[in-house]
């Protein structure tokens, strides 16, 4: 047979295979099986999913199984489960004395950091103003520590400054903020609250490396004498006004206990056909933040953070799946993955993407990522059904148009791009796994509800989930993942 005619055969025949569109299968999102599922992941007896407890454990074993179910294969070296160990760093204890107070609680101290100290240290502390090039030509900060003011908390703006003050040979960073007290406040107990069960690194604690704190306004008092002598020279900005502070001396102490914990990401592999090299990733993080120290219910439940979008994860697979079954499979490759440790840093996919991605990042067309998608926020209450879309067109306007032709040809979702700043201060681009990706130049979408008011507490139960707000978005993340999985040119990143 002439050489043409059998391209041209092979390409229809080709063709065909696709031809199937996406709805019988994106109605496999249904909600009976996200609530079932969804039921046995936020139960009491998985124990809130703290990353490497039994419940976190529990929550694996579950999806694994649904994985090996559906047939997908275990494409980590025969295992469904990626593991590694993290090191967690429980404060035993944190002070800083000066010389007219000590202070020890994490209403004025809050040490974000994972070294120990051995024992008091004393070193001089210099004020820096707000951190700013001027500022800081204006003091010595080597071997010594020092206090910034922050006139607002956007950690997108401030994880750089303090990194370039501890690469100066800082021995820590002392942050203070202006913003009203009650915001601060909120703020401090927030970090804190992160802390509660020891804060967690994929690096063991090197005994010099920097730390930071973040202070309250008694502790600059008890540094400098009353921080209202200091505060012109942060507004005002006058030049080497700084030189005019003088270091005072301060003590402090680290005491900090260190545990390896082990955990797991869990994936499941769906291999494409004619354009199988090409993967595309499906995430969301299983862990959520284990038990409370509260009286009563003291399971934190994790039904929308991150169940909503675990057990979409489990039905995107099974969508895809059935498709593959009948014939109708993606052209790309497809990756489910759940991933660990999201909540103590994005840690399960920082493993991935920086140490063992199974599947090469060049080789990784996006990630879908899918991080609380079954409750309405405040905002949005009594108004249309809605997303927030975070992402999708930072690096590819490509991605971006598709994922808005698909919501508007089938789910008709609100799509609303308020955190999709890369200034808001919730700096929400960076907080959840689809980041790591990202920031290897990997185009991702991240679908989310917005923070309500069971946000990281022990009210965040199945009870309180919209199924059908849950699948309706479920399916506009599928409808999004089968165009790119079935097009014919790969996914194009913008130069």
């Amino acid at each position: 047979m002439n050489r043409t005619i059998i391209s041209i055969s092979l390409l229809l025949f080709s063709r065909s295979l696709f031809a199937q569109g996406p709805e019988p299968y994106a109605s496999m999102i249904d909600i009976k099986d996200l609530k079932e599922n969804l039921t046995i992941l936020s139960s009491d007896a998985l124990e809130g999913r703290l990353t490497g407890t039994r419940g976190q454990k529990m929550a694996a074993a579950f999806i694994a199984d649904h994985f090996q179910q559906l047939d997908l294969t275990p494409v980590n070296k025969g295992s469904f489960y990626q593991r590694f160990n993290l090191y967690s760093y429980k404060q035993d204890e944190i002070s800083i004395k000066t010389k007219s107070a000590a202070f020890t609680t994490s209403a004025d101290v809050v040490f974000y950091g994972s070294a120990d100290s051995d024992g008091e240290k004393e070193y001089e502390v210099v004020f820096a103003g707000q951190g700013t090039e001027a500022e800081l030509a204006q003091v010595s900060v080597r071997d010594r520590v020092v206090l910034i003011v922050a006139p607002e908390l956007s950690f997108s703006k401030l994880g750089p400054l303090i990194s370039k003050i501890t690469a100066s040979g800082a021995v820590a960073v002392l942050m203070y903020s202006t913003v009203p007290d009650a915001e601060y406040k909120t703020f401090m107990e927030e970090i804190q609250g992160t802390l509660t069960n020891g804060r967690m690194s994929l690096k063991r604690a090197q005994p010099n490396e920097p730390q930071l704190f973040f202070v309250s306004k008694k502790v600059v008092d008890g540094l400098f004498g009353n921080f209202e002598k200091l505060r012109p020279l942060v507004t005002e900005q006058k030049k080497n006004a700084l030189k005019k502070v003088k270091p005072v001396k301060a003590v402090f102490k680290q005491k900090i206990t260190e545990d390896v914990v082990e955990t797991e990401n869990v994936m499941g592999f769906l291999e494409g056909t004619d354009k199988k090299e090409e993967v595309l990733l499906i995430t969301a993080h299983y862990d959520h933040i284990g038990l409370s120290d509260t009286d009563g219910d003291r399971v934190n439940n994790g039904a929308d953070d991150d169940g909503s979008g675990t057990v979409t994860v489990l039905q995107m697979a099974t969508a895809f799946a059935k498709a593959k079954k009948d014939g109708h499979g993606p052209r790309r490759s497809i990756l489910f993955m759940t991933v660990t440790a999201e909540e103590l840093g994005l840690y399960g996919s920082q493993y991935y993407t920086d140490t063992q991605p199974v599947i090469p990042l060049d080789r990784t067309v996006v990630d879908l990522n899918i991080d609380m998608i079954g409750r309405w926020d405040a905002e949005h209450a009594g108004k249309a059904p809605y997303v927030y879309v975070i992402g999708a067109d930072k690096l590819s306007s490509e991605l971006q148009e598709i994922n808005v032709r698909n919501n508007e040809k089938y789910t008709k979702l609100e799509f609303d791009y308020t955190y999709n700043d890369e200034n808001h201060p919730t700096n929400l681009y960076q907080r959840s796994d689809h980041w790591n990706f990202a920031k290897h130049g990997v185009p991702i979408i991240f679908f989310f509800d917005g923070i309500h008011e069971d946000y990281h507490k022990v009210s965040d139960e199945v009870g309180k989930i919209d199924f059908d707000i849950l699948r309706t978005r479920g399916r506009a993340v599928f409808y999004t993942a089968w165009e790119i999985a079935n097009r014919d040119q790969r996914l194009r990143v913008d130069k």
